[in-house]
């Protein structure tokens, strides 16, 4: 039976390659769906909602915002989750603060529904996170506790991220009007779906 586990360990274990690919798309899906919610003007939970509020709020560019704010997080991410998965989520994170601030240069979003782009945007961000998370990494921030949550203590990461989500959205109804507010809770169900539905703790094992 060890030697059956040894096999299956090994036909599941990511080479370099696997993981790039992984870092790479997962992010660029994570940056086309924030794209979609800056073009209609929408909000998102987590770190990179904070760093749209601070946008917003100060004009600052929407990724050197996401980076300094992820930046208190990897302490944590390096003591409980370890240094391979630190250093893919600092990848990810400063290729995501990149691409968000080239994206518009590369891929111009003219008229969008604010509909589509929550159930579009919130998929995208869904899904990236979902590759991100089966690759050893995230976008760091409250991606890290709430994957440390699910390591730890089995809460489902969807249902947690939503938790924490909503909570945030709630927080910005002050910079919101109704219409937006209402389709940044959309999008943040859309997203959080896609969680709780493809990233269930035990369903997938990599390494």
């Amino acid at each position: 039976m060890s030697g059956i586990g040894a096999v299956d360990a090994a036909a599941q274990r990511h080479s370099i390659v696997d993981d790039a690919q992984g870092v790479f798309t997962g992010t660029l899906l994570a940056a086309l769906g924030l794209s979609l919610f800056g073009a209609a003007g929408l909000l998102t939970g987590g770190s990179a909602g904070i760093a749209f509020l601070l946008h917003y709020a100060t004009g600052r560019p929407f990724g050197a915002l996401f980076f300094v704010i992820n930046l208190p997080f990897y302490a944590l991410a390096w003591l409980r989750m370890g240094p391979r998965f630190t250093l893919k989520t600092l990848a990810a994170v400063s290729l995501l603060s990149l691409l968000v601030e080239q994206l518009p240069s590369w891929w111009r979003v003219g008229a969008v529904e604010p509909w589509f782009a929550a159930l579009a945007g919130g998929l995208l961000l869904g899904v990236g996170f979902v590759i991100l998370f089966r690759h050893g990494a995230s976008l760091g921030g409250l991606n890290v506790l709430v994957l440390w949550l699910q390591e730890r203590l089995g809460w489902r990461a969807g249902v947690t991220q939503l938790a924490i989500d909503a909570t945030i959205l709630l927080a910005s109804a002050a910079w919101l009007d109704r219409g937006r507010l209402a389709w940044s809770v959309v999008a943040a169900l859309a997203m959080n779906l896609a969680l709780a539905i493809n990233h269930k703790p035990g369903r997938y094992a990599a390494f």
